[in-house]
Parts: structure tokens; C-alpha cells; sequence
């Protein structure tokens, strides 16, 4: 019996789950088939680091890979997707659909670089672990006689996560209305299906003093460079009444210009994290009340700054990823122990908005390589070959996951409560219709 096709009422329910582990084998098979084309869409990428919102070359590489796909016209591509090197591209059955609804699954693309070493969170891979498993999807559903229900599979590039929150821009631009379940993935050295990445709020912090001659009439200024250290300090005598979940580091910019001078204007950008959005405001408010003791320790004037986007912390949906870990574990991929899982040290990513809008998956999976990202090894680690074997099996299972939830009604349900109550313990309302 070919998948899709009519099945007798008798043993019905294990023809089902047969059926949904041929689309997952065919499913593996299209990401093999494309595999030569992925790992030049990834070395593309990886070739020509860019920063965040001024990822062009990427955004061309990645729309004309979609663009590009066989049969012609098979994705339709919005190249400039609310935002310039964002973009969208749509798969569905010729035709469309009636009604119902169809259920619209993303799989999210990143491709920014850091400043200086280039792909050193490796979002080459993640742009080719979202465009392998969508790939993988669309060609298991191609594989059907007919979709037995309405499916419309998309591709997100979402620009500007080490730097401003893509994401963000584009959840309120409504790049995430009627979306039902997003995936993706992200290079690190352990494979897992979670990690407690945590809310995090930056700010810059300028301090406005009063120049005068260093050694003639030093009490006529106001020094703007000794508010900054008083700041520091502030903040590392702070760091013994923080609770250990809680971080905040980060540098002195601006601090004068010649020592003879006292230094007038200085500046610190800090970053602080919590683990969720409830205590981030807490810690911020502790950090804030340093700044403003510096300055009136000084003498100076204060101007503290937000970031324009805070990233939030990612809501854990514990039914999707235990039916990824179902599925990576029949690719062979080791797992770490949620107990581990949950201990991990990790940071921030505006892909957390995104759960609170709508329920996601942001598994962690190693590229055979023990560097540290954000590090020049793990640079060469994400450009290598031997990186591609574990790439594209991650995207395997993320196609075979979204395979599970198009096909199991049941796990798309608790996927969905899941997300409600953790919104609920987050005291957050979901803001997308």
C-alpha cells in the first residue's frame, strides 16, 4: 500500500503509524538527494560572513536556492519579507485548499555573522538545517496520491539574531500570524532537544561630566570616567546578592580622550540576563539603581538607554521535543539527559519571542566538533565537511517531527496545550490571533 492511499477500517490505527514511517524514510531520502546542493547553500554562506540586517549575499543565496527548485515554481518566494534580508517561501498543493484551514508549519533560517570571526555560532548551518528539513517534508507530501489534509509548508530568513532580534521585527511586522508550529535548529557541542536559553535586556549607559585641565584645576570637572568605574564596581559588589541564575557583564566603550583632560562624557553597554521574563525586570531595576548611584557619587548626569528589543527566554514544549528525541534517536543521534538538559549553561535568542507567540522547537546539535561557539574554532568547525553529516541528519529529524505533527491530530493537541499553560506560568498573554 502506497502512503495516501485508502486503508480498511481493520488494524487501521498501525497502517496509520506505518504509513507516517515511509513519509519519514522519504522524508530522509529527498534531504539526501538534495545533499550537495545544501552543502554549497552552506558554504556560501559561510564564505561571506555578513552582519546583522546587512546579510545580502546570504539573502540572495538562500531566495535563489528556493527559487531554483525543481519542479519550476514550486515555492513561491517573497524575497524582501517585511524586512530587506528577510524572506518567505511557501509550499502547497497545487490549487490551494477550500477549506479547512490549512496547518502551517515554518521552519526558520538564520544567517548573520559575528563581527570578526565570522560564522562562529555557525547560522550557515541553521539556514541549511531549516531549508534541509522543509525540503524533506515537501517531498515526503509530494510522495502522496493526495493529502489527506491541508498542509502548508514555510521557510522563514530571519535576519539579525546575534544583533537587534530579526525576529522580533518580524513577529511585529505579522510575519508569525497563523503560523502553527515553527522549527529549527542550532549548532552547539552536545545534541539537545532543549536548552534554557534566557531572557536577556541590554542597555547603554552614557555618563556627562565636566572637562577641565588634569593637573591645574582638576576640581573644576566632573569626571565622567570615574561614574563608568564606580558603575563596574556598582555591579561586581552587586554580583554577591545576585542569584546564581542571574548574569550581567560588560565593558567600559568610551572612557576620555587624553589624560590630561578629565574626561567629560563616558559610556558602558551591559547586557543583563534572568532566566525568564518575570525576573529580567528585577535584575534590570538592581543594575539601573548602580548606574544612578555612580552618577550621583560623581557628580554626573545619566542617560541609560534600552536596547530596542529585549530577547525573551524560550518556552520549553515538552511534547514536541520528545517526539524529536523519539526521532533523532532513530537516526542514531545521542541525546544528553533532560536532567542535563536543563543544567546546561546556555544564552539568549530572540527566538524565544517567538514561543510566546507560537509554540517551537529550538533543538541543539553537536557538528563534530568540541570548539566553543563564539570562539575562531568553532569558525572552521561550522565551514567543514565533516559538519554536514550532522547537520542534515538534524534536519531529518526536524522533517520527521513535522511529519508527526501533521499526521498525529493527538500530538498537534498537546502541543498546543503545552504552549498555553507555559504562556500561563509566564504570565503572558499570547499577542497573536
Amino acid at each position: 500500500m502506497r502512503p495516501g492511499e485508502e486503508r480498511p477500517v481493520e488494524g487501521g490505527a498501525c497502517a496509520a503509524v506505518f504509513e507516517v514511517e515511509l513519509l519519514k524514510l522519504r522524508a530522509a531520502e529527498c534531504i539526501d538527494e538534495a545533499a550537495e546542493r545544501l552543502g554549497a547553500l552552506s558554504r556560501e554562506i559561510w564564505s561571506e560572513p555578513e552582519l546583522a540586517y546587512e546579510e545580502h549575499h546570504a539573502h540572495g543565496v538562500l531566495t535563489r536556492f528556493f527559487e531554483s527548485e525543481r519542479p519550476a515554481a514550486s515555492w513561491v518566494v517573497q524575497p524582501h519579507y517585511q524586512l530587506v534580508t528577510a524572506f518567505r517561501a511557501e509550499w502547497g498543493p497545487p490549487g490551494g485548499w477550500a477549506a479547512p484551514r490549512p496547518l502551517h508549519l515554518a521552519f526558520l533560517c538564520e544567517y548573520d555573522a559575528l563581527p570578526g570571526i565570522g560564522h562562529a555560532c555557525g547560522h550557515n548551518l541553521i539556514a541549511e538545517v531549516g531549508a534541509a528539513a522543509a525540503l524533506g517534508v515537501k517531498g515526503a507530501l509530494e510522495s502522496l496520491p493526495r493529502l489527506p489534509l491541508p498542509v502548508k509548508v514555510i521557510v522563514l530568513g530571519t535576519p539579525a539574531e546575534e544583533d537587534g532580534g530579526g525576529k522580533i521585527d518580524l513577529i511585529e511586522a505579522g510575519a508569525f500570524k497563523n503560523l502553527d508550529v515553527v522549527f529549527m535548529a542550532h549548532p552547539s557541542q552536545e545534541n539537545a532537544a532543549y536548552l534554557p536559553d534566557v531572557a536577556e535586556h541590554d542597555v547603554i549607559v552614557k555618563y556627562y561630566g565636566k572637562a577641565s585641565h588634569a593637573a591645574a584645576y582638576p576640581w573644576e570637572g566632573l569626571n565622567a570616567l570615574d561614574a563608568a568605574v564606580l558603575a563596574y564596581n556598582n555591579l561586581s559588589a552587586l554580583r554577591q546578592q545576585m542569584k546564581p541564575t542571574w548574569r550581567v557583564h560588560g565593558i567600559i566603550k568610551n572612557g576620555g580622550v587624553i589624560p590630561n583632560i578629565i574626561p567629560s562624557y563616558s559610556e558602558l553597554i551591559y547586557y543583563f540576563r534572568a532566566p525568564s521574563m518575570k525576573e529580567l525586570p528585577v535584575l534590570t531595576k538592581k543594575a539601573e539603581d548602580c548606574f544612578r548611584a555612580a552618577a550621583l557619587a560623581t557628580g554626573c548626569t545619566v542617560e541609560i538607554k534600552g536596547g530596542a528589543h529585549d530577547y525573551y527566554n524560550v518556552l520549553p514544549n515538552k511534547s514536541l521535543w520528545r517526539a524529536y528525541i523519539e526521532n533523532g534517536k532513530k537516526l542514531g543521534i545521542d541525546f544528553i539527559s533532560e536532567d542535563a538538559m536543563l543544567n546546561v549553561p546556555s544564552g539568549s535568542t530572540d527566538f524565544g519571542n517567538v514561543t510566546f507567540v507560537v509554540p517551537g522547537i529550538h533543538p541543539y546539535f553537536y557538528i563534530g566538533s568540541n570548539a566553543l561557539n563564539h570562539t575562531e574554532q568553532y569558525t572552521e568547525a561550522a565551514g567543514s565537511q565533516e559538519a554536514q553529516f550532522y547537520t542534515l541528519r538534524t534536519a531529518k529529524a526536524l522533517a520527521m517531527t513535522a511529519l508527526d505533527v501533521i499526521f498525529k491530530p493527538e500530538l498537534l493537541e498537546r502541543i498546543r496545550e503545552d504552549f498555553k499553560l507555559k504562556l500561563q506560568e509566564e504570565e503572558f498573554l499570547n499577542t497573536v490571533e
